[in-house]
């Protein structure tokens, strides 16, 4: 199914009538209400009132009126929100923290988890490091160890290459570093 001219129209048409999603795409045809859905919001189209007569008092020209009289000791009006059509963006303090991208061959900030990693484990994939088979990305196989080294932007980078621990997808040092037990990475943040 192609988006054609006219059925954009018909979609736009309807969109604004109030139709919903479902009914849309039934009256395309060969379009599911997720298309539908998909090409309103490419469209621009995701705003719309709520109802008939709100867009209807919105259509009609509006005309300066003199202000009323204030009235003595009027009682407080209640302020009615209207719902936001668009999202809204939570509350800084509510979103998730960013990760940061650094671009390509710039060095990479000290990583947290090379905290956690006990200094036995760390001699330990040193010493292998110097002794793996520096294979390319092309070179892995399922028999590998796929353990990055290096910076991916640079032409220094390579995987470990030595012979894989039995269902695991890195040599018996990598999975050291890699799958530390759940009790011991407790311990260490208390």
């Amino acid at each position: 199914m192609s988006w054609t001219d006219d059925r954009v129209e018909t979609l736009k048409k309807m969109w604004g009538e109030g139709q919903s999603a479902s009914q849309i795409a039934k009256e395309l045809g060969g379009v599911t209400r997720n298309a539908v859905i998909g090409k309103v919001h490419r469209l621009g189209l995701s705003n719309r009132a709520t109802s008939g007569t709100a867009a209807k008092a919105d259509a009609k020209p509006k005309t300066a009126k003199a202000a009323p009289k204030p009235k003595a000791k009027a009682a407080p009006k209640e302020v009615r929100q209207e719902p936001k059509t668009e999202s809204a963006a939570p509350p800084k303090s509510t979103l998730p923290a960013r990760k940061q991208i650094i671009p390509a061959g710039q060095p990479l900030p000290p990583q947290p988890s090379a905290n956690e990693i006990s200094p036995e484990a760390l001699a330990k994939v040193n010493e292998v490091e110097r002794n793996s088979k520096k294979i390319s990305l092309m070179e892995l196989t399922e028999r590998t160890c796929k353990w990055p080294v290096g910076d991916p932007a640079t032409e220094e980078f390579w995987f470990c290459g030595l012979p894989v621990k039995q269902g695991k997808p890195y040599c018996e040092a990598h999975v050291g570093v890699a799958f530390q037990p759940m009790s011991s990475r407790r311990d260490r943040r208390r």
